[in-house]
């Protein structure tokens, strides 16, 4: 079993930056590839950025290239969303994820096999 706590969210104005934190324990959590979704309301969870357990990053999702990078540090078992330029339609839940394999993070929700409480980000224009 994993369990992953996010924290940083917050409510920022549009071309603001923040940084969520989700901090991982149980398994080997450095042998796991973790990941962000967010889902915004009335709207369906979606991915937003992933990275194998060896800091490769997948490709990101179109409304967030260039202005979010996902990063870990494996001694503090900790996985990082740095965000930049926020925009309002960035206003969501954002979810801290997990998975064997980082393949089961990158086909939507249902292949996850964790998932944190969730961190409110909101973007006022």
């Amino acid at each position: 079993q994993v369990q992953l706590v996010e924290s940083g969210g917050g409510l920022v104005q549009a071309g603001a930056s923040l940084r969520l934190f989700c901090t991982a324990s149980g398994r080997a959590v450095s042998t796991i590839a973790m990941g962000w979704f967010r889902q915004a309301p009335g709207k369906e969870r979606e991915f937003v950025a992933a990275i194998t357990s060896r800091g490769i990053t997948s490709p990101y999702a179109d409304s967030v290239k260039g202005r979010f990078t996902i990063s870990r540090d494996n001694a503090k078992n900790t996985v990082y969303l740095q965000m930049n330029n926020l925009k309002t339609e960035d206003t969501a839940v954002y979810y801290c994820a997990a998975a064997l394999f980082i393949a089961r993070l990158q086909n939507g929700p249902g292949p996850v096999d964790y998932w944190g409480q969730g961190t409110q980000v909101t973007v006022s224009s």
